[in-house]
């Protein structure tokens, strides 16, 4: 998966995060002040993108992590068997399987027009 390096103190809520080699989506965030001996420090919490599951990190605020970088693009679906699609990515052409969320099961139908996520080489379907 690629990834870019930034600061904990430029996340904002709704950005993107990577923790435990899981991208995740920003839901909160808590800054405390600097103390006496200290830099001040970050509390993050997110959600998983892919798993749903809830993680959060405590670094200091100037430390660096990981921000995964996603690819938003278009793509048509060739066929659907079950619940794995057969999409081509309209940039490319390049044809790939992915599973179909429960909630686009009657969206994502054979030559519909869909968008999804690319991070690496994990496909996450959005519309």
């Amino acid at each position: 998966m690629e990834e870019k390096i930034g600061s904990l103190k430029e996340l904002k809520e709704g950005s993107y995060v990577t923790i435990d080699g899981e991208p995740c989506r920003v839901t909160k965030i808590e800054l405390s002040k600097p103390g006496k001996h200290g830099s001040s420090k970050a509390r993050v919490e997110a959600m998983g993108i892919f798993d749903d599951k809830k993680r959060s990190i405590m670094k200091p605020a100037d430390s660096d992590v990981g921000m995964p970088i996603i690819e938003k693009r278009g793509g048509q679906v060739i066929s659907v068997s079950g619940n794995i699609a057969q999409i081509m990515d309209l940039t490319d052409y390049s044809a790939f399987e992915t599973t179909v969320p429960d909630d686009l099961r009657e969206k994502v139908q054979a030559g519909a027009e869909i968008t999804f996520w690319r991070f690496g080489q994990r496909v996450l379907l959005k519309q």
